[in-house]
């Protein structure tokens, strides 16, 4: 798809454009990343700002080198791949070596999205299979947390703006370890400003909604997605510990919020169909309180995604709307012959 293709509305014919280019939606993505973006700098420091922009770079050359190899038309023009990268970046932690985000970002884009077709054809959400590829591979680098700079400390928590901390990093300690017990470690309050351990772009519930909002008035999303994702967690976890704290907390901790605004509304790796999008959002939901439960590792917004990225063609196939003046055909009864079976 090049910069100046259309979004068509899908439905029954006759299709009508929005007049909207690929390249103006992932710009508009890009924008409500930024909130998150500069969160995670003000809450971890420079170096989660390097580790976005290697993301960056690796992802746009991933899919720069499958183009010029295979002598294709170059597309990273339509910003896809910094949409990539900038999630990528988000969902690795703040100590991670700096060859994490080169080999995800590369992978992200050179393996997940181009070797299927590039953008639109691409079977599951890079930046989340980058996520969890990189999480398999490097699990203590992945799981290796630090606390959120202070700076009510003085000046000594000014100098961590420019260390890459990693001297006082802590093997999972994020908020998702105790509510996997029925335990809240954090209030909500430092849940929505982000002063608690975890991804660099997770933690900042308040620069996540900034962003779903702003999505949402720009309409590149459906807004039912997150809706659904959301609730269905809240309503399973409150099931599974009878404690709306624990599940109010949950929605606040972890990628929840980052997977349920920007990488389960993919275009890609969602369904069209308006009774398709509610199961996979409920899916998602669903198997995200299941995973953080009684999955072996604390987050599984991730994995959820993906297996549902993964059944989105079938609910495409097997969910789909009935054109105007669709008339079911009838079957013929046992024993009778059908009207072209008597005439011959």
């Amino acid at each position: 798809m090049n910069d100046s293709s259309y979004k068509y509305i899908v439905s029954t014919s006759p299709h009508i454009t929005n007049g909207r280019t690929t390249r103006g939606v992932m710009f508009d993505v890009i924008v409500a990343l930024m909130p998150a973006v500069i969160a995670s700098f003000l809450l971890y420091g420079l170096y989660t700002l390097l580790m976005t922009a290697v993301c960056v770079a690796s992802a746009v050359f991933g899919e720069y080198l499958y183009n010029l190899i295979r002598k294709k038309p170059h597309t990273v023009n339509d910003l896809s791949a910094v949409v990539t990268g900038i999630l990528l970046g988000l969902n690795l932690t703040p100590t991670v070596p700096v060859y994490v985000p080169i080999i995800g970002g590369i992978f992200a884009t050179l393996v997940v999205k181009m070797l299927f077709g590039g953008l639109g054809k691409n079977f599951a959400n890079p930046a989340i299979t980058a996520r969890i590829f990189v999480m398999l591979a490097w699990t203590t680098a992945m799981t290796t947390f630090v606390a959120p700079i202070d700076l009510s400390n003085g000046g000594a928590e000014l100098i961590k703006y420019f260390n890459h901390d990693t001297v006082n990093a802590l093997t999972s300690a994020t908020p998702l370890v105790g509510l996997k017990e029925g335990a809240v470690n954090a209030s909500a309050l430092d849940l929505f400003l982000g002063r608690t351990g975890g991804s660099a772009g997770e933690t900042c519930a308040l620069a996540l909604i900034i962003g779903g909002v702003y999505l949402a008035i720009r309409k590149v999303i459906d807004v039912k997605i997150p809706l659904i994702f959301i609730l269905t967690y809240f309503l399973v976890t409150l099931a599974i510990y009878k404690d709306a704290n624990v599940a109010g907390c949950g929605i606040l901790s972890g990628g929840l919020l980052l997977g349920a605004i920007f990488m389960a509304t993919d275009y890609s790796t969602s369904p069209d169909t308006v009774i398709g999008t509610c199961i996979y959002a409920f899916g998602c939901g669903l198997l995200t309180a299941i995973f953080r439960k009684y999955g072996s590792m604390p987050e599984g917004v991730s994995f959820a995604i993906l297996l549902m990225n993964v059944v989105t063609p079938l609910l495409d196939k097997y969910i789909r709307p009935r054109p105007f003046g669709y008339v079911k055909p009838v079957k013929p009864k046992k024993g009778k012959k059908s009207e072209k079976e008597a005439q011959a």
